[in-house]
């Protein structure tokens, strides 16, 4: 996700201090990656730089205590990246392709690297579980987009497994 959007986002809502931000960010879309302070007042500065967002100070308030307001722009701006589609995320190559075939390389034993992978995506499934039973509707629905992609991922690890053998024997055939 664009931090740069959702904070914009954010200001939609009215003028804010960057602390205010932050802690926003971190109860709506932080869960379990809270954002740093740092990174909020670097990509506020970004904005402010692009025209997305201006200051507002108040009367009494000191100049470190900046109110960040979202411009028209930057209203135009979240309004085209909500619009905008997202990029299926297509994992073609991915990691655990690469280790398998440098597994099948190398023989080493790619079967036992699979049966690692399963046990580890596993147990990573049991925590999402316990997790999304124990949270509220935004923690379900993150939970649930995460466990989604890792039963993808089990799914590709056995029908792997179960073709190990002719993966094998094309990678084998493919080095000589």
């Amino acid at each position: 996700m664009s931090v740069g959007y959702a904070l914009l986002g954010l200001l939609e809502r009215g003028p804010r201090h960057g602390y205010d931000l932050k802690r926003s960010y971190d109860d709506q879309f932080g869960r379990g990656r809270s954002l740093h302070y740092g990174q909020v007042y670097a990509t506020l500065a970004r904005l402010l730089k692009n025209g997305l967002v201006e200051v507002r100070s108040e009367p009494g308030e000191g100049p470190d205590r900046k109110r960040y307001a979202i411009t028209e722009a930057g209203v135009t701006d979240v309004e085209h990246w909500l619009a905008r589609p997202e990029q299926p995320e297509v994992y073609l190559q991915s990691k655990l392709y690469t280790k398998v075939v440098l597994a099948l390389l190398t023989d080493r034993d790619a079967a036992d690297l699979l049966d690692v992978q399963r046990a580890a995506h596993l147990g990573q499934m049991r925590e999402l579980t316990h997790r999304k039973l124990a949270g509220d509707l935004a923690d379900q629905l993150v939970c649930d987009h995460a466990l989604f992609h890792l039963e993808a991922d089990l799914r590709w690890l056995e029908l792997t497994a179960a073709r190990l053998d002719q993966l094998r024997a094309q990678v084998r055939e493919e080095t000589r």
